[in-house]
Parts: C-alpha cells; structure tokens; sequence
C-alpha cells in the first residue's frame, strides 16, 4: 500500500490541519463519503521526505493524476511551471470558485497548470459539487 510507512501520528496530524479536505481541489472526505490520502508533494521518487511539511491530505483523484509530477504545462501560456504547494502556497492566491461554486477556475500559471493536470473540474466532481452547492455546504468558506 502506498504511504504504509508514514507513522499513524504523521497521518493524523496532516488530516486534521487539512480538516478533512483535499488540499488540492478542497474537496471534503465528509461529503464525498471517501477518505483522502497523504501525498508527499515532492515525491519520494524526488528526493521528497516524509515530513509534515512535505505532505498535505489529497482526494484519490488528484493524487492519482499527480503522481510523480511536480510541474506541468499551464494550459493559456505554455510554459512548464510547479504545481501548487499546499504547504507554501496559499490556495485562494492560486484558484477561486466559479459564480456557481462548482467548477475551480485558475487564477495563474500554477493555478491553470494544477487545475488541468489533476483534473479538479471533471464532470463526476462538478456534478458532486452541484450537489453540495444545492445544500448550502460547498464551497468552503474558509479559502
């Protein structure tokens, strides 16, 4: 199992200081009933550590479409750019919510290129997203 090595303590304390939601579409595992998963965000493979301040709590989605990736072509521009870092970026700097608050739009290079790499607007999830929208519990007000 990926990230069986990282200590129950280390793994507790990265889902409560993300809350229970993805750090990388904000999506939360209590409404989408599926717990998130601890990603290095520079990769072992990198030369990442396992350390607090390289993890962050990610959905099955983005961190199945990271991967190994640390940068990826912003879609407007062209340009080769780092994907967004939980840990020294802020989100809201990066990313906002669509006037309907279902589709996540970006606001940079870093933004676009993370939005389309980890596909944070797929139908299932903007569908999702409709949903929570539709009950008053989404967006995330704190972002």
């Amino acid at each position: 199992m990926a990230g069986a090595d990282i200590p129950d303590a280390l793994r507790d304390f990265v889902r409560e200081r993300a809350r229970g939601r993805c750090e990388y579409c904000l999506t939360s595992e209590a409404l989408s009933g599926i717990r998130c998963q601890t990603d290095h965000i520079t990769p072992r493979s990198r030369g990442g550590a396992t350390t607090a301040d390289n993890l962050c709590l990610a959905c099955a989605a983005c961190n199945g479409y990271k991967h190994a990736r640390t940068h990826a072509s912003d879609p407007e521009s062209g340009a080769e750019v780092p994907l967004f870092d939980p840990r020294r970026q802020r989100w809201n700097e990066h990313f906002a919510w669509s006037a309907d608050g279902t589709e996540v739009t970006g606001l940079t290079p870093i933004g676009r290129a993370t939005i389309a790499t980890l596909k944070m607007n797929d139908p299932l999830i903007v569908g999702a997203r409709s949903l929570w929208v539709g009950m008053g519990v989404h967006p995330p007000r704190d972002k």
